[in-house]
């Protein structure tokens, strides 16, 4: 059913998920060190499915969570999951800043891969996106005059998995609602994760659980919130409110973890953020689905 459009409607949906998103990092940031990333996944995965329950029955139960398509929300989610495995691997060694500037890299592989596979037209913007982007992740990472960290090339790594996986939600989103691909994404994904976690297992302490639950909520409604959004407004009014994640990551490294920001990932991120407003004018005048 087609949502009546309201900018305000949509800024507060989006504010659910810049809080949700920026929360889940704090929280992956207390838990990662303590235990391995296969269990945390593993438990947001589980704990998030049951989170998710009141959603699922509001929506028509169960029945109403039927797909014709589950080969493809198999293969998504199993890109999906290396770029979250990718994500909270990179949150615990690279500046938050920094993470944050190679994970908004994300929309412009999107759009590189909907050329390749979904038939959209390759454009001036797109091309002129790319390579922003590219130059931006350039001047961050600095190869060849500094060295290259390890967080850097896992956190870029997972960008392009987040990329495949924008590609396949979009295509999912013709048949199947929200809802449905975040039931099938907590469920498959806890699937993936089961034997990695069992083999890294261990028993969580008991200032482990806020950490573990707030990274398990919020990793869903995230995801929700922003579909949310998308349905009020379209993605050029509605990505350009999610940019502002990064200046506000960046002050929590400041304020939490004394990480300084210097003018090679300031100009950087100018650099992919630019490239990625350049891309969405583009779409100033046609209607969005949401891609959780």
């Amino acid at each position: 059913m087609e949502q009546t459009q309201s900018t305000l409607k949509a800024a507060l949906w989006m504010c659910g998920s810049m809080a949700s998103f920026l929360t889940m990092t704090v929280a992956g940031r207390a838990i990662i060190p303590a235990l391995d990333v296969f269990q945390v996944m593993e438990m947001r995965s589980i704990i998030g499915w049951f989170i998710l329950l009141p959603l699922v029955f509001a929506s028509g139960g169960f029945a109403a969570m039927r797909t014709k398509r589950p080969w493809l929300h198999i293969f998504r989610n199993i890109v999906h999951y290396g770029g979250q495995y990718s994500w909270l691997m990179a949150l615990t060694m690279i500046p938050l800043a920094q993470l944050m500037s190679i994970e908004f890299t994300t929309p412009i592989w999107g759009s590189l891969l909907a050329v390749l596979f979904l038939g959209e037209r390759m454009t001036f913007r797109k091309v002129a996106a790319i390579l922003s982007g590219i130059l931006g992740v350039l001047v961050i990472v600095r190869p060849g005059v500094s060295a290259v960290e390890p967080g850097h090339l896992i956190m870029l790594a997972g960008a392009v998995c987040f990329g495949v996986s924008v590609v396949m939600v979009k295509s999912l989103t013709r048949t199947d609602g929200v809802v449905v691909i975040i039931f099938w994404m907590l469920i498959i994904q806890s699937v993936i994760g089961i034997i990695p976690a069992i083999s890294v297992w261990r028993t969580p302490e008991l200032w482990m659980w806020p950490w573990i639950l707030l990274v398990s909520f919020t990793g869903m409604s995230s995801h929700f919130c922003m579909a949310r959004a998308l349905t009020y407004a379209e993605a050029t009014v509605v990505m350009p409110m999610d940019f502002l994640r990064l200046p506000l990551s960046a002050l929590i490294g400041f304020l939490l973890y004394s990480e300084k920001i210097d003018a090679f990932t300031a100009v950087g991120a100018i650099l992919i953020l630019a490239g990625n407003l350049f891309n969405l004018r583009r779409r100033a005048k046609e209607p969005e689905i949401a891609t959780s």
